[in-house]
């Protein structure tokens, strides 16, 4: 993705899209537009047959949805779960859609929370992620379902977007798409937008009353209601209520494991995946409100001027949410990585409440509520990625003798040299790069954590993976980067080719991926006839690679990653 421009706390876009999926940091970019990129929003993308058969209509509780058929998919897109968050809505918990008569058209995407739109000018980075931005309006309580029939009890598989908490969409990633699952898997694929930055994570209650009271975290209520709504009308889209998955990447890893944690949403999901991300450490709900009270005194309002704060526009809105936020954050740390330790920075993420949050999940602790529930965990290899970014040896050695000391700089360095010989030293950076976040070694750090944390529970495992397949693009430099494993676990390589080139291997495995997202969907255990996969625990940290030759290992890249433990 684009990530040139920085924001107030001097990082770029991707940064904080790492740090506030990771390390429940909550940082926004700064530049707002209101425009949008349609080329990917329309019915479809390749070459097969669309139609709009009478049989393509499903009902809803709240009435009738047209779909479209694509090559045996039925695709219903923008189907809402919700109304519209604007004016009077505005931090109000979601409220259920009002029934409607006749059929309802869901035939194209939804709109997406207002957000910062990523600027365009990373040219190999938007091209190798294929990004695309749609269209914003605090309408966007809409959820999107593929599935090969409107009967039978298919498995559930429910992703949640990344991009933190802060913006992002369910269709900002043309791997997102899901038929490829409904048509060669056999599940029922859903994906959902809900509120994000302020509009989602703003603590109004000091401000509007007790009716704000759910108001710090109601970007995670909504996930909720998407979830009551999957479980009370799934069926008559051919999906088993009773076999729910959620994943998520990066951010969404991170709501993810804070559903894990949240009482309104136990019994809602049955397996969970947490890809990138989670495990973030959030904020309380008093640093919540000292960013509420300053941001009203920035703004010169009076403490309970609710109205002023539900007409104003957004982007003015949001740009006094992040000075004031800016005003209490410390400086970023050379160094904060996932799960960092030290006092939770303020800003746009879920909050522990005690009463809709009450932990900071897979950051203190595995929830018990939750211990029944098995897991994927997993990472890529070059989570710090960034294509603008080509450090020479010496660049690459003084940006982590910034971060480490020079010690630990040169015993990383020949660590990854020793691990892969063949990779240039772009590409070895990505790795561990030294920039605030974007650490492969700290995110691969952080899942065997959680990991451990789920298998303290002694209940459900935890099957824990690392993507190392690297892309023949740009001439593999790219390396895996932050997201790449989604155009496999989609089972969307051909979508995708910019980022996989398509070709017979990547072809295969992202065959072999989707299959085993699909099992574990359908049973809790993610291995297939053509691959054994086995949970892992503490003592040997055993690990799915994911590459041309697909395998189990005890702790990969345990070497590097444990130089920057101590």
């Amino acid at each position: 993705m684009g990530d040139s421009t920085r924001t107030r706390t001097g990082l770029t876009r991707r940064e904080a899209l790492i740090l506030s999926s990771t390390a429940g940091i909550g940082i926004a970019t700064a530049n707002y537009a209101a425009a949008s990129d349609g080329t990917k929003m329309a019915a479809h993308q390749g070459s097969g047959t669309i139609s709009t058969p009478h049989s393509a209509i499903a009902r809803t509780q709240y009435g009738k949805v047209r779909g479209y058929l694509d090559e045996g998919v039925f695709t219903f897109k923008g189907v809402p779960y919700g109304q519209t968050t604007a004016g009077e809505n505005r931090w109000l918990p979601a409220k259920a859609p009002t029934p409607w008569n006749d059929e309802l058209p869901t035939l194209v995407y939804g709109a997406n929370c207002p957000q910062n739109l990523h600027p365009w000018t990373a040219t190999a980075q938007t091209f190798i992620q294929d990004w695309v931005d749609g269209w914003i309006s605090e309408d966007m309580l809409k959820l999107n379902i593929w599935t090969p029939g409107l009967s039978g009890k298919r498995p559930v598989m429910v992703y949640l977007h990344g991009g933190g908490f802060s913006f992002g969409s369910s269709y900002e990633l043309s791997a997102h798409d899901g038929a490829q699952m409904a048509r060669h898997h056999d599940v029922v694929q859903v994906s959902v937008n809900h509120r994000l930055n302020i509009l989602g994570f703003f603590d109004a209650a000091e401000i509007g009353g007790s009716a704000y009271e759910d108001s710090a975290n109601v970007g995670m209520t909504d996930l909720v209601a998407a979830l009551r709504w999957v479980h009370e009308n799934i069926a008559n889209f051919g999906g088993d209520p009773d076999r729910v998955m959620i994943y998520g990447q990066s951010g969404g890893g991170s709501k993810v494991t804070t559903l894990m944690g949240m009482p309104s949403a136990s019994g809602l999901f049955h397996r969970a995946a947490a890809q990138s991300g989670g495990g973030g450490n959030i904020p309380s709900r008093e640093q919540q409100r000292e960013l509420a009270r300053l941001m009203m005194k920035d703004l010169g309002l009076a403490p309970n001027d609710m109205q002023s704060l539900q007409k104003m526009e957004w982007s003015r809105l949001f740009a006094a949410g992040n000075a004031a936020a800016a005003k209490i954050n410390p400086a970023a740390p050379a160094m904060t990585g996932p799960g960092a330790p030290g006092t939770p920075r303020v800003g746009w993420s879920p909050c522990v409440d005690g009463k809709l949050i009450n932990m900071r999940s897979f950051f203190d602790a595995a929830p018990e509520i939750s211990k029944n529930v098995p897991m994927l965990i997993g990472s890529v290899t070059e989570e710090g990625n960034r294509m603008s970014e080509r450090p020479t040896e010496d660049q690459w050695r003084a940006n982590l003798t910034t971060t480490y000391g020079e010690q630990k700089a040169v015993a990383i360095m020949a660590a990854l040299k020793k691990a892969y010989p063949q990779k240039k030293i772009q590409t070895l950076s990505y790795i561990c790069s030294g920039s605030p976040g974007l650490n492969g070694l700290a995110i691969r750090n952080n899942v065997v954590k959680m990991a451990g944390l789920k298998h303290a529970l002694k209940a459900a495992p935890a099957y824990t993976y690392y993507f190392m397949w690297q892309t023949p693009i740009l001439d593999g430099l790219p390396g895996a980067w932050h997201t790449v494993e989604l155009q496999f676990c989609f089972d969307n390589t051909k979508r995708c080719a910019q980022g996989t080139g398509n070709t017979p291997e990547a072809q295969a495995l992202a065959r072999k991926m989707a299959s085993s997202w699909a099992a574990f969907a359908a049973t809790g255990k993610p291995g297939t006839p053509a691959l054994k996969w086995d949970p892992t625990d503490p003592q040997s940290n055993r690990t799915m690679i994911w590459d041309n030759e697909c395998r189990m290992v005890d702790d990969p890249d345990s070497e590097a990653r444990k130089i920057i433990l101590t």
